[in-house]
């Protein structure tokens, strides 16, 4: 992570130098010091030139690049072939996403965008037990399907943009390997292997020793084969498209503690973990603590939202990483740095299907939704049924705070941006009225945003803490899912605009290493997450006057016409993969320098405690 003057490149992806790349020892890259008045600039923002990724003070230096790999930090008084101007900008390792759901976008989008448009140059998949391998020709389209709903792929997209040809997960990872922008890993599912042993039966019982075997034959031949670790849920939102738990939602105790002994049988392997929502006592403590105990591996659950107003409970909350440590363990919450901004819809109904009952209605076809939002009565019920939520779900029924985002009818779009509280005043109406006449002008294609009431002070500074707190890491970004719904996948630029650019909280040095550091080493990332001599030439650089998400908005480009949310980012001036230039100026170029990251070959063994 340095700061840098100039990157100079010997991979020859330009024309004219291909023919001589092997003859030529030169420096791939050649990142030349920066002028004093440089440093001085970058001080103001606590960063002062090469910052490595390890969260020290940067210092003004030039970064040598050959074959992929960092050979130098510091002078580097050896030619270089290309030279990079990065005067005035950071140069950084690239980010480290630990949470997304790249799996099925990987086979129509090669880049992985939006990611490493926002400095990201290494995602892991897989996460949340949602894995599509291993796979049997039968059960293919029942994860197409649960895919499309909880974790809100178009499904569409789904059966015209992926094969669904493989079988086992090395054919899967095989099939991505040497595709890619970025790097990618992916972790092993619950769900996935739930139904190739239970098929059917997978979303109806419990399952047998016989049964359980065999998930642990099929996780072992997908850990052998390079995946990651273990992923599962039990997550109370995480339902399928038939209004049901999803397969791993049905698993025993003992099914789950059975498949993270596993996990503990190969190495670089690590475990990831839903917990039911808002069930953080000390059964959960107790649950997640004995699965890393058994696989001897960290395990990150998610997600911890963090506001000032909640703290109490996120200090309650990060007291699970001191139990798993009190009974041999070491949990890890995964925290996403800045608020959820939500562009919720009833064709989906991801998050409202939370409200009781509603996780079969939002299950029902769009036409049943219409008939239902149509009939005075059956609309009373809907809303009936949403009040009565407990606690703190009540809130997703207040309808008076939605804000109208998106509408499909020419008439309502002078309402765009006003809370339903004032469309309803406006129509004399009550805000539940509101909603449910222009879901039906619109036939579902309604979309409605939260208030982003997280942007206070006092919220991102109580966020600062927890990112430097040992019981929690950065990360929850789940880009490649919800695609209609959310926009957390410019975390990464998000979180240093809000806290270093805009607030000061922390140096950027400081906020690079949460980014980066970090999460590599949770994750056992081999020679990745910092600008080291040795190193793997993973750079992001950016310039820290500017760097923040870019505007957001709906893009229709996914595979069969179906749209998505997408943002770009500011002040990301070039990535680097392997030392190759995946985006320049905020766009992507033709290298597809990306590794498929396997556990044990490209990954480091972590264990839940000392050896």
């Amino acid at each position: 992570m340095p700061i840098v003057n100039r990157v100079a490149d010997l991979h020859g992806e330009i024309t004219e130098w291909r023919r001589d790349i092997h003859a030529n020892p030169e420096l791939l890259y050649d990142v030349h010091r920066t002028a004093a008045s440089v440093a001085e600039k970058l001080r103001s923002f606590g960063c002062d030139e090469v910052v490595t990724g390890i969260g020290r003070t940067g210092v003004v230096g030039d970064v040598g690049v050959r074959d992929g790999r960092v050979v130098a930090v510091g002078q580097v008084d050896e030619p270089a072939r290309r030279a990079v101007d990065a005067t005035d900008l950071v140069v950084a390792p690239g980010f480290v996403d630990i949470h997304t759901h790249y799996d099925a976008q990987a086979f129509w989008d090669s880049t992985l965008s939006p990611s490493p448009l926002h400095g990201v140059t290494t995602v892991i998949g897989g996460n949340c037990g949602f894995t599509i391998a291993p796979l049997s020709g039968e059960d293919a389209d029942y994860l197409m399907r649960m895919l499309a709903r909880v974790e809100g792929m178009p499904l569409e997209s789904l059966a015209a943009g992926v094969p669904w040809d493989w079988k086992t997960t090395g054919e899967y990872l095989d099939r991505l390997e040497g595709t890619l922008t970025p790097n990618a890993g992916f972790l092993v599912g619950h769900s996935a292997l739930r139904r190739a042993v239970l098929h059917d039966a997978a979303i109806e019982r419990q399952a047998t020793t016989e049964e359980i075997d065999a998930m642990k034959g099929l996780l072992r031949a997908g850990l052998a084969a390079g995946g990651l670790g273990f992923s599962s849920t039990w997550s109370t939102t995480h339902n399928d498209h038939h209004g049901q738990p999803v397969p791993s939602r049905w698993a025993s105790r003992e099914e789950l503690i059975g498949l993270c002994e596993v996990v503990g049988e190969f190495p670089g392997t690590t475990v990831e973990f839903i917990p039911a929502v808002g069930q953080f006592d000390d059964d959960v403590f107790d649950l997640m603590a004995e699965m890393s105990r058994v696989a001897n591996r960290p395990v990150n659950w998610n997600l911890l939202q963090v506001y000032a107003k909640t703290s109490d409970y996120v200090a309650h909350q990060l007291t699970g990483g001191d139990y798993a440590a009190a009974h041999g363990g070491r949990v890890v919450a995964l925290t996403l740095p800045d608020s959820f901004r939500l562009w919720l819809n009833f064709r989906s109904g991801f998050v409202f299907d939370i409200l009781p009952g509603w996780d079969k209605l939002m299950a029902l076809p769009a036409d049943q939704k219409l008939a239902l939002l149509s009939d005075p009565g059956g609309r009373a019920e809907m809303n009936r049924q949403a009040q009565s939520a407990p606690g703190a779900l009540r809130h997703l029924a207040n309808w008076g705070e939605y804000v109208l985002a998106e509408t499909a009818s020419p008439a309502n779009q002078p309402l765009v941006g006003k809370r339903f509280a004032e469309i309803a005043q406006m129509r004399d109406t009550t805000p539940w009225d509101a909603l449910a006449d222009i879901m039906v002008a619109d036939e579902l294609a309604t979309v409605v945003a939260n208030q982003d009431k997280g942007q206070d002070d006092a919220s991102w500074e109580r966020r600062v803490s927890v990112w430097r707190d040992p019981r929690a890491v950065v990360g929850a970004s789940d880009a490649g899912a919800h695609l209609d719904m959310i926009d957390s996948f410019s975390y990464c630029t998000s979180m240093i605009e809000g806290a270093c650019r805009r607030r000061d909280l922390l140096p950027v040095e400081e906020a690079v290493h949460y980014l980066t550091d970090v999460p590599a080493r949770l994750y056992g990332l081999r020679d990745r997450g910092r600008v080291l001599p040795g190193w793997w030439a993973d750079l992001v650089v950016f310039d820290p006057s500017t760097i923040g998400p870019g505007p957001v908005s709906t893009r229709y480009d996914l595979p069969a016409g179906a749209g998505r949310i997408y943002g770009e980012a500011e002040g990301i001036e070039h990535v680097f993969v392997a030392g190759r230039e995946a985006v320049a100026g905020g766009e992507f170029t033709e290298a597809r320098a990306g590794s498929i990251i396997r556990s044990g070959a490209d990954t480091d063994t972590v264990t839940a405690r000392p050896a």
